[in-house]
């Protein structure tokens, strides 16, 4: 049994599994949402970072649950755009509107094909780890964000639900679908290097 238990403040199952192989290496076991049987808050994500959104969060699940729990959000910038279009941390709301996945996919393809058929793009990401009223931890460095990336007009047929955007994103280097060289996400991110290494200064691992 792992000696530090966490609740990450996220139902998002692509999200767990992926998490969960940040830190498969260290003592820690991951609880997800879907855990927790207490009633939870209703959360405002209002912020204008990913930091900010990632301490709303944190903070809220804690208050509510008293037990530790970390949450994390990204921002997503393309490059090719002007700062007023800029996605950032309304990465699936789009003119106020909650997208879902399809819509995502729909949405940001079209991005592609207004500069003729890819952008570059990168994601940055934070992280906030709750683990009592006065140990509260975050962080929100390069070794967390991803790698830059293109996302294309065409989709990948394979849609891992809650990465939608996993689906269009390439590969610069190779010019292959991140699902054709690997699983997605986790070939983009920085790996499990950096989320380890924010647990491991926290925990004291």
């Amino acid at each position: 049994m792992k000696t530090h238990r966490l609740l990450y403040g996220t139902s998002n199952k692509s999200k767990i599994r992926v998490m969960n192989d940040y830190v498969a290496s260290l003592d820690i076991e991951i609880l997800s949402l879907d855990d927790i049987s207490t009633p939870l808050p209703d959360i405002d994500e209002t912020g204008s970072s990913p930091l900010e959104n990632a301490r709303i969060k944190a903070l809220a699940y804690y208050k509510a649950l008293s037990i530790p729990v970390f949450s994390c959000d990204s921002g997503l910038y393309i490059d090719e755009l002007p700062d007023a279009r800029q996605p950032g941390v309304y990465v699936r709301r789009i003119n106020g509107r909650r997208l879902n996945d399809a819509e995502m996919i729909t949405h940001y393809a079209s991005i592609a094909e207004e500069f003729g058929g890819s952008v570059t793009a990168r994601y940055q990401n934070a992280i906030c780890l709750v683990l009592s009223e006065t140990a509260v931890y975050e962080y929100a460095g390069p070794d967390i964000a991803s790698r830059r990336f293109k996302i294309v007009t065409k989709p990948h047929p394979t849609l891992h639900e809650g990465f939608p955007i996993d689906s269009l994103s390439v590969d610069i280097q190779s010019g292959m679908y991140y699902y054709d060289i690997g699983t997605g996400q986790e070939k983009y991110f920085a790996f499990n290097e950096g989320f380890a290494g924010f647990f491991k200064k926290a925990l004291g691992l």
